[in-house]
């Protein structure tokens, strides 16, 4: 499969000609999700879901399908009437010849005074990658390669170092790091793989990987 980066949280996966794009929300590029044969969606928030970025897709290609949870799929349904699918925690489904497992169900703590909005995480084909959204879920299944949220205003660096440890995939990839500077990169990464205890990666958006 090939797994190209593309900015923030958004990721583009490509298997025997078909495309699944997760997350393309407000700061990834304009056409993050064009040309992709579905979409999933973690969560309402406007860096992973942009209604502009999805209806482009949609109305580009009308084969084109989203799965997501019930918070967004209300917001664009009504548009794109059979189009749009409502999963949660512990559903399984096919898209675009992927294999699906949704994971987890609310977004990580910002702060107690915020209420938690749900999201849901992506395993993609048995564990080959997984993507968690905005939370630190730990699939009850072994996983290859984590998109990991590298950076947040919910997240720490320990707990973004446990997280790794937890999950304990061959490889873990950033994502959820378009407010991370340059200058904080190579901390990030000289901490995150001296301490993770797996093969920690970048990609510059645009860039690709076989996984």
């Amino acid at each position: 499969m090939k797994l190209t980066k593309k900015s923030h949280a958004c990721v583009r996966l490509e298997k025997d000609g078909r495309t699944l794009v997760l997350d393309p929300g407000g700061f990834s590029e304009q056409d993050a999700a064009i040309g992709a044969d579905a979409i999933l969606v973690t969560h309402e928030h406007p860096d992973h879901f942009d209604e502009g970025r999805l209806r482009a897709a949609m109305e580009a290609d009308p084969a084109t399908e989203i799965w997501t949870l019930a918070s967004v799929a209300e917001q664009i349904s009504a548009a794109f009437p059979g189009r749009v699918h409502t999963v949660g925690h512990g559903d399984t489904f096919t898209a675009a010849g992927f294999d699906i497992q949704v994971h987890g169900e609310l977004h990580a703590v910002i702060h107690p005074d915020i209420p938690r909005i749900t999201n849901v995480g992506y395993l993609v084909d048995g564990g080959k990658v997984f993507h968690p959204g905005d939370a630190l879920t730990v699939p009850d299944h072994p996983v290859e390669t984590l998109m990991l949220p590298v950076q947040a205003p919910w997240s720490k660096i320990s707990e973004v170092i446990d997280y790794v440890r937890e999950v304990k995939p061959q490889r873990a990839y950033d994502i959820h790091d378009a407010l991370l500077t340059d200058l904080a990169r190579p901390v990030y990464d000289r901490q995150i793989g001296g301490l993770g205890g797996s093969e920690h990666l970048r990609l510059t958006p645009g860039d690709s990987a076989e996984v």
